[in-house]
């Protein structure tokens, strides 16, 4: 539109025409803007439900149902609207400390407690949750963490205040943490949190600063006590079954003696009676026979020899020597002179010759002989 001198006056007609031409060319574009803003608005109902989450879809304000992964589409805001929850992550709360920078700051309000017989520890927690119930989680209370640690709070003050000092320092530490867990989990439930507790670890439980030393002296005297008592277990455990063992192998060893002398009992019998027949049959045979079975069981053992007294007049003297030695001058002389003089006469023998006797006549005096009947 051109500008007019200021002397020349308003062309009202003009400006009212112009003003219906541009009204004119804005509303044939109006249904096109109405139609781009319609498409758009519905456009904004879809939505994507990541792997483990939960979508929660409300209508006018009310749950009115529930999605798993995928793509889905549902009517525009202010309709509908769409809530996702991650139902698989493990959050984490801290009680009685803050983690700030990497580092761990101590919450004096949160950490201090009085256990049953009235002393002051400080604990400090970590619990691990995730959500197990979507429409709990966002619906039922204003604030799910703030909630969940101030049940925490209240569940470990309660643990603690049911054990003395000792035990939670020492050997009762499981024993706080599963009371906590299940009186934790009971007031969740009892809020309708929708939270479930996964895991709930003690990281510090201590004395006093100015009494800690003492503390740490006592504990570490109840290790001590604790650690030789597992020792002597463990030696019971070692010679216990060593000492059975042993006892089982004298046993074992004293019966096994037990049947070989009976078996050689039995067999002892059983030789006598067999001998006792032969015996009954041949008094005089086996009376010969058994004393000759007993000097040839003698004479086996025995370095003398046995000669009677027709062999024993010859019978050349033995002079022991060594193997390559020599004999002497007058060892040979010696020699020569008995074996040049004249025998004497068939005397008794000697200390070193034994006799025998035959029992029974025609009974050779020689165990040979004997053995060859």
């Amino acid at each position: 539109m051109s500008r007019r001198p200021s002397m020349e006056p308003l062309d009202v007609e003009e400006q009212i025409r112009e003003a219906r031409e541009r009204l004119g060319t804005v509303g044939r574009l109006w249904p096109f803007v109405i139609a781009a803003g319609v498409l758009l608005w519905l456009a904004s109902g879809i939505y994507m439900v990541q792997p483990a989450e939960v979508a929660v879809i409300r209508t006018f304000g009310q749950e009115t149902g529930r999605s798993g992964p995928g793509l889905y589409y549902r009517l525009p805001a202010p309709i509908q609207l769409v809530d996702t929850v991650n139902v698989e992550q493990i959050r984490r709360a801290e009680i009685g400390f803050r983690t700030q920078d990497g580092k761990m700051v101590r919450v004096p309000a949160e950490a201090l407690m009085l256990t049953r017989d009235e002393n002051i520890v400080d604990a400090q927690l970590i619990v691990q949750y995730r959500v197990k119930d979507p429409s709990q989680y966002l619906f039922r209370l204003r604030d799910p963490q703030e909630a969940l640690a101030a049940s925490t709070e209240v569940a470990l003050r309660s643990a603690v205040g049911r054990a003395p000092i000792d035990e939670i320092l020492t050997t009762g530490r499981s024993q706080v943490q599963g009371m906590t867990r299940i009186f934790l989990q009971a007031l969740l439930d009892t809020y309708e949190s929708g939270l479930q507790v996964t895991d709930v670890k003690l990281q510090v439980a201590d004395p006093p600063e100015q009494v800690k030393d003492a503390f740490q002296e006592v504990v570490r005297a109840r290790e001590d006590r604790e650690r030789l008592m597992n020792e002597a277990r463990a030696y019971r455990e070692d010679i216990l079954p060593k000492a059975r063992g042993q006892a089982q192998e004298t046993l074992r060893g004293a019966e096994a003696y037990k049947e070989q002398r009976t078996l050689e009992a039995q067999g002892d019998v059983s030789r006598f009676v067999a001998v006792l027949r032969e015996y009954k049959k041949s008094k005089d045979v086996t009376r010969d026979r058994l004393h000759l079975e007993a000097i040839e069981r003698i004479l086996s053992r025995s370095n003398n020899i046995v000669l009677d007294g027709q062999g024993a007049s010859g019978v050349m003297p033995f002079l022991p020597l060594r193997d390559g030695a020599a004999i002497p001058p007058q060892a040979a002389a010696a020699q020569a002179a008995t074996q040049s003089a004249p025998r004497p006469a068939p005397a008794q023998p000697s200390a070193s010759t034994v006799p025998l006797a035959p029992s029974k006549p025609g009974v050779s005096a020689t165990p040979a002989a004997q053995s060859r009947r």
